[in-house]
């Protein structure tokens, strides 16, 4: 009996789905340059017990198990390995609790992101991790990648808010681990390291959540610099400030002419970098803290700085930063890069990135969430110039290598995937590395949670 009929007998045959054409869009992620293979199969389970079919089968057969969310990760770590079972959570898209009292909720790896802030808003409540895909990703593709987003500068990333989860592990047993209280240290911090595992060490099922009351109203500040070195330097100015905004974020020329290009909002024209900068301390210490940030604006050289009195002209400015991304994507591949450095070092990096592009004459556009240190440097090619590919490739390691040199990290949302494996081996000391393939062997002992991925 092959593969797809004993899947069909584990679960509903209609949730299996092993049509090539259908199969095909389920191969890889928004990772375009991070190799994939093809899946035998792809199942869209609707409950926590369909998952557990399915891995006890794959368990049995030790055929791997690749879980997906939305798609729109940017490191290969939902790729498709050769025969694969992909576990895509689509179906499982339900908000099961929100909580007023507690302030959490309880939701299903498939909610979208935007669409839970949605339903926490109608309670006065805020779900705080928004990542640029957050119309697009969702819960569980955001906890297995730990991912972050604007406004953790000040409210912190996904693991920050992840209290508890029912998990699917490799030997095909459910389990529960975190807890619902608002304070729990019994043990050791399984669901902590769970979150930014990217499904090497099990199949998160159902996602708890911690929520904020809703924020107060935000000011926005507005920079414009001659040079992304300029506007970094505005950044370390505001962080030795003192001031901790709820967003500060680097959209430079590349990203501004692509996104002038495609929606004609006229951005540049005006400027060679964009600096925006947020805060929502409320009454009038909030007011000071925005005048702070528009000082260090002026200080550090802008060529134009503001306070935004007009709230639509500032959600413009944001929804320029968040259409980068798709707005490059249509020059050609996108090698997107996600490294973190000391919030100090941010122009230092900037200038290594600049350098990077001029040695491998390669196109580089930066955006970044720049208040807590974490660029995306975006590395564009012709379609189908294989040298200029070369050339990026090139460039994409030295600022790797650029980033673990000045004490950063090779990832610092996007998770390691397929594309940030190398990376990882050169900031990683070898026994930690050697710590982490230990847990990825306890808890994935017949290695076929997402095997290959994360670790070569």
């Amino acid at each position: 009996m092959d593969l797809v009929t004993r899947l069909r007998a584990a679960v509903p045959a209609e949730h299996v789905l092993d049509d090539p054409a259908v199969v095909e869009s389920y191969l890889q992620d928004q990772a375009e340059w991070a190799q994939y293979a093809q899946a035998a199969a792809v199942v869209r389970p609707r409950s926590t017990e369909e998952v557990r079919a399915v891995v006890r089968l794959a368990a049995e057969l030790r055929v791997p198990v690749v879980p997906r969310g939305a798609g729109t990760g940017l490191s290969g770590g939902a790729n498709a390995i050769e025969g694969c079972v992909v576990l895509a959570f689509e179906a499982m898209n339900q908000v099961l609790e929100i909580d007023t009292v507690e302030r959490l909720a309880v939701v299903q790896p498939g909610v979208v992101n935007d669409d839970l802030r949605s339903a926490c808003a109608a309670k006065d409540l805020w779900y705080p991790p928004d990542p640029a895909s957050a119309p697009w990703s969702t819960i569980g593709g955001n906890v297995a990648t730990n991912a972050g987003g604007l406004c953790c500068v000040k409210y912190g990333v996904t693991r920050d808010y992840v209290l508890a989860l029912e998990v699917v592990t490799g030997r095909g047993e459910v389990v529960r681990i975190g807890h619902r209280t608002a304070k729990g240290v019994a043990g050791y911090d399984l669901c902590g390291l769970m979150v930014g595992s990217e499904g090497t060490l099990g199949i998160i099922t159902e996602i708890t959540v911690r929520l904020r009351p809703q924020r107060p109203a935000e000011r926005t500040i507005a920079g414009y610099f001659d040079s992304v070195v300029a506007a970094g330097e505005a950044v370390s100015a505001v962080s030795a400030s003192g001031v901790v905004p709820s967003a500060l974020e680097l959209v430079d020329r590349h990203c501004l002419e692509a996104v002038d290009a495609w929606k004609n909002m006229g951005l540049s024209t005006e400027a060679n970098v964009v600096l925006l900068g947020r805060v929502d301390t409320p009454g009038e210490y909030g007011e000071h803290e925005a005048r702070t940030v528009l000082r260090c604006f002026e200080e550090a050289g802008a060529t134009w700085a503001a306070l935004s009195s007009d709230e639509h002209e500032a959600e413009a400015l944001f929804d320029a930063r968040r259409l980068a991304y798709p707005a490059l994507e249509r020059l050609g591949p996108v090698l997107t890069e996600d490294v973190c450095v000391p919030k100090a070092l941010v122009p230092e990096m900037l200038a290594r990135i600049e350098k990077s592009a001029a040695e491998h004459d390669t196109l580089i556009a930066n955006i970044a969430h720049a208040g807590d240190g974490n660029l995306h440097p975006l590395l564009i090619t012709p379609i189908g110039d294989e040298d200029a590919k070369r050339r990026a490739q090139a460039a994409f390691e030295d600022i790797i290598a650029d980033a673990i040199e000045l004490g950063g990290t090779v990832t610092g949302e996007h998770g390691v995937g397929l594309l940030k494996r190398a990376g990882l081996r050169r900031e990683l000391s070898p026994a930690v590395l050697e710590m982490h393939r230990a847990v990825k062997t306890a808890l994935d002992p017949l290695n076929i949670l997402n095997p290959g991925k994360i670790f070569t």
